[in-house]
């Protein structure tokens, strides 16, 4: 299935309602592929407190973003709680991350 182009996506938001915040996104921008987390990024430097707890019940992690977050946790030890808190995800699907992945 082919995933939608988030480089070209937010290149355009950009463009037309934030030509302020360019220099800030463009390192992630520069990178060839932009993954779930680079996005959810983009999406907090752009819109700051703009976005709602309802646009965060319908995202979707692939495996690498999993493993991302599931890293991201023993780095900074963090327990599930913390985890959720900081990625803005449900404790019980961190818990069952960590049953599926490891």
């Amino acid at each position: 299935m082919n995933e939608p182009n988030y480089k070209r996506i937010y290149t355009d938001i950009l463009k037309k309602k934030f030509p302020e915040k360019i220099t800030v996104c463009s390192c992630i921008l520069a990178k060839e592929k932009l993954s779930v987390l680079d996005v959810i990024e983009l999406n907090n430097i752009m819109f700051g407190c703009e976005m709602d707890s309802e646009n965060h019940k319908h995202r979707a992690y692939d495996v690498n973003t999993i493993y991302e977050i599931l890293d991201y946790q023993k780095k900074h030890h963090l327990n599930n709680v913390q985890l959720s808190l900081h990625f803005k995800l449900s404790r019980n699907t961190v818990a069952k991350w960590k049953k599926k992945f490891y």
